[in-house]
């Protein structure tokens, strides 16, 4: 019998070597020939890994140059126009990153993720083709390597669910194109093997499902079981309950349900049903999210509660998610403290995870490797919730004691005492914080952390780079003015170093998009903050001119929601710790002459619950925290704060009680469409939309920037925007940044006379 099963595994490779590839790639330094090579080499040694921790279920085409959803695009020839008489990898990565000809794809976050993927562009004039060579590609490279694998798919439903129409219409009216060829692509995949087994992921079951997409289930999985008798389907969901998906599901010849039993407790509610259904359960017990050792303990209990249910030659135990989420290895943390390693469990452990929990729960008798692995998970679990590293009497105590929860003064006093202040015109320019993170930069720091040169040779390089960024933006004619941070690693992790309570791995990195990595932080104890942490720099940075410097600071629900966070407390409460910390950050700067300062809330959305009677308790402590974490500014400190990646239309009343007086907001991949929530509400506060897309490496010119903010100006008047451009510039070239933050201000120029 086949017990464990990976829903996915990370593509990157364990030291990025997919990221490197790629990039060197897009430089022009090689030819494709050597990602290809990169890419099979990477497939191969993943699937090994797996199947040497006793993996059953090993998946293919959940491997992917960028991103899944853009390959399904691909592979059901949903290309836009724009791109059409591109083929290959030209068009896949224009797809995703644009050219001189076309602005790339809407790329927004997977669920409540940080992982971002391309939004498939469907229009109902459009003819969609099937093209299923990578998979057939992939399965048969499998095979050659010994692994009979399952392969993956994102499913149909969730393919529109996720999709934009060109139209604005609604997506799921395509259903009928696109359910012939999922049935074609079954039926093509039926001839690659005897018996083949396809995982369909369907995370959309997990959010609030609308009555017309709970109604596309059965006759979507009716058609694509009956497409292909040999084929086993089996469709996935994680990230929270699916019970109303499930109850259908049970109802059509799908062989197996995959359900995440650590986001979605009320998955047990369905137990009877696929009982009699006599399906497989797929059961989600160890953690694809998070980084903490699997407490195999209370694991085999819950599986010991599913298995009252149903027979346990039905269950297949699995991660909870894909592992995409985790970093790869704990192999390469050389460096850091082995107490806290052990409490620790990546990609590659959460293998043996489930090799052991197999073992464990089949009833199987445990080799004395195994009991030794079994005693060591029980106590690893006991050391890190008895540590006295983990808690903080001190913290707890402030945390209980607050009495000042937000800033004095109703928004339209503070904005004129700030106007008084700053003197700044309409459609004022500035940027969203960083700027370019050059090579040396990035080994100065690196120098500094080995030890390699002291603190006074690593400040000199941080100032002198803030030296040169602030000369540009000066000669450029920007009017608010960031330093840059040279010194940030990462706007999450440069704060987590500088607080107590939180641990660093050196090779923790985690797909975000692209070739793009992070490495999250992860909160293991109370957090507190001994010292200032940009006070320094702001200050330098504000002697170099007399326009206003810009503070910058990361908030407390984005620290969070962009770190592995402690289990052991609610999330609400890590939050409120972290928003006491940035408050004290606050008061510093203002202190030391800032008043301008920005708290980026980034990932504030992402962290969203996506069942919405869970939502009220996520926005109130949210918002909560933010407006603690600003309040100690005074009235004529200006707060600006930065969202990513928002549909704001549901949460545009939250946006307004945060209070910020200044909010920037990515729009530049979607015209002014953002926007106009803003001023059907009649939100009063400023609005700085992005005018050009970051993510892109193509330079706007001025023409489309000025046609760009006559767009915003449609919507909000010119009091009440700034322009600016639509995130942060540190994964950009110098050459490209320069060009295209000139290119901005002329355009302004323009507009304000125009518009004299």
């Amino acid at each position: 019998m086949s017990h464990t099963y990976v829903i996915g595994f990370p593509s990157i490779g364990e030291k990025r070597e997919l990221k490197f590839a790629l990039e060197n790639y897009w430089s022009g330094n090689t030819d494709f020939s050597s990602v290809e090579k990169i890419a099979s080499e990477l497939k191969a040694r993943h699937w090994r890994y797996q199947k040497e921790a006793g993996i059953d279920f090993i998946s293919i085409n959940d491997f992917s140059l960028y991103d899944n959803m853009l390959d399904t695009a691909v592979m059901l020839g949903a290309v836009p126009e724009r791109f059409r008489g591109l083929e290959n990898e030209a068009l896949y990565f224009a797809m995703a990153r644009g050219n001189d000809q076309a602005v790339a794809m809407e790329m927004t976050k997977w669920f409540n993720t940080n992982y971002h993927y391309i939004v498939p562009e469907l229009s109902t004039s459009d003819s969609y083709v099937l093209n299923a060579q990578k998979i057939v590609t992939e399965y048969k490279e499998a095979k050659e390597q010994g692994i009979t694998p399952k392969i993956n798919l994102i499913g149909p439903i969730t393919f529109l669910g996720l999709s934009k129409r060109t139209d604005r219409g609604d997506t799921y009216e395509l259903f009928g194109k696109i359910l012939p060829l999922y049935e074609q692509l079954i039926k093509e995949i039926a001839m690659l093997d005897a018996h083949v087994t396809v995982q369909i992921d369907e995370p959309i079951f997990v959010k609030d499902i609308e009555p017309k997409v709970l109604s596309l289930i059965k006759p979507c999985y009716d058609a694509l079981c009956l497409a292909a008798p040999n084929v086993n389907i089996i469709v996935s969901t994680y990230f929270e309950h699916a019970v109303e998906a499930a109850k259908v599901l049970v109802h059509t010849p799908v062989w197996g349900i995959g359900l995440d039993f650590l986001c979605g407790q009320e998955n047990m509610q369905v137990l009877d049903l696929i009982a009699k259904s006599g399906k497989r359960l797929i059961a989600g017990v160890v953690d694809g999210r998070n980084i903490w050792k699997n407490d195999i303990k209370a694991t085999l209990l819950l599986l010991e509660q599913i298995a009252q249910k149903i027979d346990k030659e039905k269950v297949i135990l699995s991660t909870s998610s894909s592992l995409l989420h985790t970093p790869f290895t704990l192999k390469y943390e050389e460096k850091m403290d082995k107490e806290i390693k052990n409490w620790l469990s990546y990609a590659v452990e959460k293998l043996d995870e489930l090799s052991l929990l197999s073992r464990c729960f089949f009833n199987k008798t445990l080799s004395d490797t195994e009991q030794n692995a079994f005693d060591a998970n029980i106590a690893a679990n006991t050391s890190r919730k008895t540590s006295v590293r983990i808690h903080d009497q001190a913290v707890r105590s402030r945390v209980n004691s607050i009495t000042k929860t937000e800033r004095s003064g109703a928004y339209e006093e503070r904005i004129a005492l700030q106007h008084a202040e700053l003197g700044y015109k309409p459609l004022a320019t500035t940027t969203i914080g960083s700027f370019p993170q050059t090579p040396q930069i990035r080994q100065a720091r690196r120098q500094f952390k080995n030890g390699d040169i002291d603190e006074a040779a690593y400040t000199a390089q941080m100032k002198a780079y803030i030296n040169e960024c602030v000369s540009f933006q000066e000669a450029c004619g920007l009017e608010v003015l960031v330093h840059g941070e040279p010194e940030r690693n990462d706007m999450v992790e440069y704060f987590a170093e500088l607080l107590k309570g939180y641990g660093f791995s050196e090779n923790g990195w985690v797909q975000s998009y692209g070739s793009r990595c992070v490495k999250p932080p992860f909160i293991f104890g109370d957090i507190s903050r001994p010292k200032p942490m940009t006070v320094e720099w702001s200050t330098y940075a504000q002697s170099l001119t007399e326009k206003p410097m810009k503070g910058m600071l990361t908030g407390p629900v984005t620290i969070l929601n962009w770190s592995f966070v402690r289990d052991d407390l609610p999330r609400s409460e890590v939050s409120r710790q972290i928003a006491l910390a940035i408050c004290d950050e606050v008061d510093d700067l203002q202190k030391a002459g800032i008043k301008v300062i920005q708290v980026d809330e980034a990932a504030f959305k992402e962290g969203y619950p996506l069942r919405s009677e869970n939502i009220p308790e996520y926005e109130a402590w949210a918002v909560r925290d933010f407006k603690l974490a600003v309040s100690s500014a005074e009235k004529n400190t200006q707060i600006h704060t930065h969202m990513c990646y928002s549909e704001f239309n549901d949460i545009i009343r939250t946006i307004e009680e945060m209070d910020a007086d200044v909010i920037s907001i990515e729009t530049a991949r979607s015209g002014n469409e953002l926007l106009k929530i803003f001023a059907k509400i009649g939100y009063k506060q400023e609005v700085g939309p992005g005018v050009y897309d970051i993510h892109s490496p193509r330079i706007p010119s001025v023409e489309e920037i000025v046609e760009q903010i006559y767009k915003l100006l449609e919507v909000l008047p010119k009091e009440q925007l700034w322009i600016n451009p639509d995130c942060g510039l540190k994964t950009r070239k110098w050459k490209e940044v320069k060009q295209s933050l000139e290119n901005m201000v002329k355009a302004v120029r323009i507009v304000r006379k125009e518009l004299a």
